[in-house]
């Protein structure tokens, strides 16, 4: 199975406050030649290139956060997730500054972006991953596992001691739904009790009733909700988002409970590790049952 590589035909920008940084930065997406991936580029640091990919990952707290060389780029979920929305392959990530930005708090902005930039084909094509033999991650009441399937699926369930939240679940399907209506819109949240805990270890220092739905003891303080389940389907996207550090696309169906990005970052890991194996002759599984096909 392969997919056309992609990328953008025009080079397009944003700039916003970073979540957790408090810094305004400057993002702007460049097309890029087939094979090149999709990279990182600190314009403010001699053009310091970090590849999107689980190897550069360096830090999980709160968000997703790439680096190399003591040098990193904070928060890309939302935007890897609207990257992989629109099948982007290759593309080069400008960015002045430590985090990307947060906009609204969910993929919304950076799908509008792409679009605006539109995407080519690069006349090239780009080998799927395709799960053929379970894969599972457990870590107490959390889970991720993925199972064979002719595409990609994702169900989602989360819970949570509040009001407002509970429990959870979410069933989204790439080939039967729409990621733009369905998944995009919804936006990241945080709860009041947390925000002096976080912001005495240096995060949520741009964090607003502006970027994040913002929950108190007994509800929403900003509200209305996106959608009643808006908390779910930003899991989805942030998972989404973190699946983009695999370094190409993938197949399968996703059931994760209770996880987060942690969590989310040892499945991709495990992920790749069983690839490698898998590419090497190594599996454990027997020659006619490859785990990826």
């Amino acid at each position: 199975m392969y997919a056309q590589r992609k990328t953008i035909k025009s080079k397009v920008s944003i700039t916003g406050i970073g979540l957790h940084s408090g810094i305004y930065t400057r993002v702007a997406l460049h097309p890029a030649p087939a094979g090149s991936g999709i990279t990182f580029v600190r314009a403010d640091l001699q053009g310091l290139r970090i590849p999107a990919l689980q190897a550069s990952t360096t830090a999980l707290d709160y968000a997703t956060t790439v680096g190399k060389d003591d040098v990193s780029v904070g928060t890309v979920e939302h935007l890897l997730a609207a990257i992989v929305a629109y099948g982007v392959t290759d593309l080069d990530i400008h960015i002045d500054g430590p985090e990307v930005p947060i906009i609204d708090g969910s993929a919304l902005p950076f799908m509008h972006l792409i679009d605006a930039a539109g995407t080519r084909e690069l006349g090239a094509d780009m080998a799927v991953l395709r799960i053929a033999e379970p894969i599972e991650v457990v870590d107490g009441d959390k889970s991720i596992r993925i199972t064979p399937s002719n595409r990609l699926v994702i169900k989602y369930r989360i819970e949570f001691d509040h009001p407002t939240i509970g429990r959870q679940s979410y069933h989204f399907d790439f080939r039967d739904d729409n990621f733009l209506r369905k998944i995009a819109p919804a936006r990241t949240f945080g709860f009041i009790r947390d925000v002096e805990k976080l912001r005495a270890v240096g995060l949520a220092r741009g964090g607003s009733v502006e970027n994040a739905i913002v929950l108190d003891d007994r509800g929403v303080v900003n509200g209305p909700l996106r959608f009643r389940d808006e908390f779910v389907r930003h899991k989805i996207l942030d998972l989404v988002g973190d699946l983009a550090l695999i370094g190409r696309p993938i197949v399968g169906e996703i059931t994760a409970h209770r996880a987060g990005h942690a969590l989310h970052s040892r499945f991709v890991a495990k992920v790749i590790e069983a690839a490698a194996r898998a590419d090497e002759g190594l599996s454990e599984a027997a020659p006619s049952e490859p785990l990826f096909a």
